[in-house]
């Protein structure tokens, strides 16, 4: 029995967190997808209703979760896939999909941290297009109809001084996109789903928040044109995992010592909960995910 507030960015784990007595929430809705031949799962929340939002603590619209548990295998064929499948959901989301737009695509995150540089190397492997057309037009790649795209990647306050939003703001301003796609390292509550988990949503995105670090949101709100949000856990909370091994070994006590060992524990918990933990090969998997991501957008912007 978890005695604190477990961080997750993940709407889906949000929804398995809620008791069995509430598994019949009004106002979300959950969908679900299986591949055996590829062994990914997609599942889909929607949280249509303010209710449904405070309880799952998740702003209302729709989560789409990619779970592709071989992430982690250098397997060409098989990120391939997870591509094609990325690709697909975020059509599902673009507004106005199949029209020509200009989409701005921003890579959220810190270069220099590696759990945390995901948004910069997605942009890396992005095809960036505006600059081409703005000179030479749309024959330059031989077609009549394609969506123009750009990319930012805006660093942390940090280093800029700036909040990624405050720096966004005057790029809308500026460059008029149609819609906002926005790639961040998200935190989950599951080690199981470290780096092989993929959740693209269209409520835009809060930088920093899974590590309590909370920024200016990016939101359609705020940002006046649509935002899509599209995030890999890269990070666990130290203190959930901690929490968990202490559950596991007080499964066969009874519930009174359960509740009485983990309140005892709690303040040992929260001194944990500045610390976070990631894969010890996570800068071979964030430039190989990234690939993937990255692929994911560029076949998407392609066809929508």
């Amino acid at each position: 029995m978890s005695c604190f507030q477990v961080r997750t960015d993940l709407a889906l784990e949000a929804r398995e967190s809620i008791t069995d007595a509430d598994s019949t929430l009004r106002g979300v809705k959950l969908e679900e997808d299986y591949d055996e031949e590829t062994d990914i799962r997609v599942t889909k929340v929607e949280i249509t209703t303010k209710n449904g939002a405070k309880a799952m603590g998740k702003p209302m619209g729709t989560y789409i979760t990619i779970e592709a548990p071989n992430m982690l295998e250098p397997d060409e064929d098989y990120h391939r896939e997870i591509s094609h499948v990325i690709a697909g959901r975020l059509m599902e989301i673009i507004p106005n999909v199949g029209k020509e737009q200009e989409i701005l695509v921003v890579g959220l995150g810190n270069r220099k941290v590696t759990a945390d540089a995901l948004g910069p190397y997605v942009v890396d492997n992005l095809f960036i297009t505006r600059h081409i057309v703005r000179e030479y037009g749309k024959a330059a790649y031989n077609k009549e109809h394609m969506n123009i795209i750009s990319s930012i990647e805006p660093g942390v306050t940090g280093e800029t001084g700036m909040e990624a939003a405050e720096i966004l703001k005057g790029v809308v301003e500026q460059t008029s996109p149609n819609v906002m796609i926005v790639i961040d390292a998200l935190a989950a509550r599951s080690t199981k789903r470290l780096n092989r988990t993929i959740q693209i949503t269209d409520t835009g995105i809060h930088p920093g928040s899974g590590v309590g670090n909370h920024r200016n949101a990016l939101t359609k709100e705020n940002m006046g044109v649509p935002v899509i949000a599209i995030g890999v856990p890269t990070v666990v909370d130290a203190a959930t995992i901690v929490s968990d091994a202490l559950e596991k070994l007080l499964g066969e006590a009874d519930e009174a010592d359960r509740r009485c060992y983990m309140e005892n524990s709690r303040n040992a918990l929260s001194e944990l909960h500045n610390m976070y933990v990631t894969s010890k090969d996570i800068d071979a998997v964030v430039k190989r995910v990234s690939y993937t991501v990255s692929e994911g957008i560029n076949i998407a912007l392609e066809l929508a």
